[in-house]
């Protein structure tokens, strides 16, 4: 491909940030491009469950015209919660009752969401941008990995943690955070999995001791999705051989040493291989003066621990209101960036804090007393 074309507006990653910002766009009667290195919308699974906060993804689903169809999505008994120690002692535990705020929606069939609204050609797949370039008038110009290139007048960096088009606006790389982790799937749990269904209960499973962590959450198939975390150093994952199956489940479980063995088995009994993630943030606070044509959202923006439950959320509103602001502004690019922004910065900086903040509660001394007062206490909403 040699052509360069030229949209209006580039969005660079159709993860669920980018397609809101898309979504929104199209009812307000703008088009955007989106542009995404996979190859297809089902090439790779798209992780597990979700929890929808009221004042932020749910907002932006509304502004999306999707409300509807996202309460459709929701997974009824998603909401509850167990809070366990090593020896599989039950510490706190919460029913779904039906009345929460953050209803639980498997991610993938969240984004199907998205992608159906939209037209069928605004997403391109197949396109890993590699990098971009100012142009004059702040247009910008994107690569992408099989040659081609566009230009456009408003370019959206959408492209998560390791964002291509970051550099253009900001020199901050993401840091480890001194958290590790190792997924795992159990599937058609109650039958295969007895025991490991059990101990989770019919929502989210969080199990703490010694700077250790077994999270794991009951998905909408019946199965279970499981997070063994650890605070340890970056090389850790380096030094196990996860294409060894067995070599892998061993090394994860000696980090588990006497924890109960329902506990243990959400780790040993995976249907799916071990998958290594070391968990990494932007610095909390990250933001960049203005840049003519260019901006971003989600990870890009301000990735962040999943320790306070808020990347998706954030992306989505993040999406939402660049949107709508560029649809209040039509005509000028930078006043619609100097709008979203001015709202992103603060919002995200809080919630970073958050996310710092939910490493230290959730591997800190007490970990149990401090996730049992987290549920116990009033959220404030405004926080």
């Amino acid at each position: 491909m040699t052509t360069t074309a030229h949209h209006p507006i580039a969005v660079i990653g159709a993860g669920l940030g980018g397609l809101t910002l898309a979504r929104v766009l199209h009812v307000n009667g703008v088009e955007a491009a989106v542009f995404d290195l996979e190859a297809g919308r089902h090439v790779r699974g798209q992780g597990g469950m979700l929890d929808i906060h009221e004042e932020s993804g749910q907002v932006a689903l509304r502004a999306a015209g999707l409300y509807e169809g996202f309460r459709d999505l929701v997974h009824p008994g998603g909401q509850a919660c167990r809070v366990l120690d090593q020896h599989a002692v039950v510490h706190f535990e919460e029913p779904d009752d039906g009345d929460g705020d953050r209803p639980e929606v498997d991610r993938g069939q969240l984004r199907d969401l998205l992608i159906d609204s939209l037209p069928a050609t605004t997403v391109r797949w197949n396109r890993k941008a590699t990098g971009a370039r100012a142009l004059s008038d702040g247009r910008h110009e994107v690569v992408f990995a099989d040659g081609g290139r566009i230009t456009c007048d408003l370019l959206v960096g959408a492209d998560g943690a390791w964002s291509r088009i970051r550099p253009l606006v900001s020199d901050a790389q993401p840091a480890y955070t001194g958290i590790s982790f190792v997924e795992s799937d159990l599937l058609d749990a109650d039958a295969r999995h007895p025991a490991a269904a059990a101990v989770v209960g019919g929502g989210a499973l969080f199990t703490l001791a010694g700077r250790r962590a077994v999270l794991a959450h009951r998905e909408t198939d019946g199965s279970l999705h499981v997070s063994s975390a650890v605070q340890i150093a970056e090389d850790w994952l380096d030094g196990i051989d996860f294409s060894d199956p067995r070599t892998a489940t061993t090394a994860v479980l000696k980090q588990f040493e006497g924890w109960d063995e329902s506990v243990q088995a959400l780790i040993k009994e995976s249907d799916s291989p071990l998958v290594p993630r070391k968990i990494h943030a932007l610095p909390v606070g990250h933001r960049w003066d203005p840049v003519p044509g260019v901006t971003l959202l989600g990870d890009a923006a301000h990735v962040m621990s999943p320790f306070a439950g808020e990347g998706a959320n954030l992306a989505m509103l993040d999406g939402a209101e660049l949107g709508e602001a560029v649809a209040a502004h039509r005509g000028d690019v930078d006043k619609a960036i100097a709008v979203y922004e001015e709202a992103l910065f603060p919002r995200s900086a809080e919630k970073a804090r958050q996310s710092a903040d939910g490493i230290d509660l959730c591997f800190g001394p007490d970990p149990i007393t401090a996730m049992v007062s987290l549920f116990t206490s009033p959220r404030d909403e405004t926080a």
